[in-house]
């Protein structure tokens, strides 16, 4: 018994002993055995200081009233003036009011899609099959926005495939491009076009990290398939639909800008105002580079905060989230 008391504890400390002393290694150890290791991260460090580093400590100029034709250190400071200005804006709500409408939309129809495309091309016997449909829904995420609203002109425009077809049965001309009333369900058709082919991709690679044993021993216990996927597949990808509901969240305030741009002169910009293109009008091409800069930091601040909310909401139902708590 005494032997038995006396092996516990040094059980207990035995994992937590080379970590111990993994940190008590001195320093020029360290860089002498893992140097191959740091080599290898150089490009990305390099990548991340020189186009997300850099360009994020000239946020200061949301608080200067900065102008690229004087030297930086005399631009004078003006504290919250550029925030106040972009508060009482009169196009600032439209556009914050257009994107939050869009990113719901986005989160509520085209979330759900992407895993609904996963869970139907995982349930695909055939390899040669599920490779021909993987194709055809992946494929469009690499067309450009340009391409992308060009092919809907060309279907739906009104000198298009679809108004050519009734037309020829003697109906009215369709022309869905120019009309600002479907311009809402118009965007998230070409979303779904575009990129529910991508968060598949991503679902797809959840699923395939389930084992394929857990669904043999649910069929041997008379498990049908919808009881199969509602009790080994969702709850096998559920970590993967937290960790991108998250980041979802987080880009709450960005949804794109080449989209809304192309089409904002067929429909109106009443319609298609988002926050980047409230940016590129009344910030770049104005020049006035502290006010944009003041609607940029107003949209990383608040994704921020959302991205801790939405993490700490999922640690309180015992998700990983993001991050781990320490």
């Amino acid at each position: 018994m005494a032997a038995l008391q006396t092996s516990a504890p040094r059980a207990k400390a035995g994992p937590a002993a080379p970590r111990r002393a993994a940190r008590k290694r001195p320093l020029r150890q360290r860089l002498r055995h893992d140097w191959p290791l740091l080599l290898m991260t150089l490009p990305a460090i390099g990548q991340l200081a020189v186009f997300f580093y850099w360009p994020s400590s000239w946020n200061v100029i949301a608080f200067m009233d900065y102008s690229p034709y004087r030297p930086f250190w005399e631009n004078p400071f003006v504290g919250f003036a550029w925030f106040g200005r972009l508060f009482s804006d009169p196009y600032f709500v439209p556009a914050l009011l257009n994107t939050l409408k869009f990113s719901a939309l986005n989160l509520l129809f085209l979330f759900p899609l992407s895993i609904a495309l996963a869970l139907i091309m995982h349930s695909v016997v055939s390899t040669k099959a599920r490779s021909v449909f993987q194709s055809i829904v992946y494929l469009p995420y690499f067309f450009s926005w340009v391409l992308v609203v060009t092919i809907f002109v060309q279907v739906l425009g009104a000198d298009g495939l679809v108004s050519n077809w009734l037309l020829g049965f003697g109906g009215d001309r369709l022309d869905i491009m120019s009309d600002p009333s479907s311009f809402t369900f118009l965007a998230w058709l070409q979303w779904a076009w575009k990129d529910a082919g991508w968060g598949m991709i991503i679902f797809l690679a959840a699923l395939a990290s389930i084992n394929p044993s857990l669904y043999e021993a649910a069929a041997v216990d008379g498990a049908g398939r919808w009881k199969r996927m509602w009790h080994i597949t969702l709850p096998g990808i559920r970590p993967v639909i937290v960790l991108l509901l998250i980041l979802h969240i987080g880009n709450i305030l960005s949804v794109g800008f080449e989209q809304y741009q192309l089409q904002r002169e067929a429909v109106g910009y009443q319609t298609t105002e988002v926050l980047d293109t409230f940016v590129y009008y009344r910030a770049i091409q104005t020049a006035q580079y502290s006010f944009g800069t003041a609607a940029g930091l107003f949209k990383g601040v608040i994704g921020l905060i959302l991205i801790l909310v939405a993490n700490n909401v999922a640690h309180r139902l015992g998700e990983q989230g993001i991050y781990q708590k320490s």
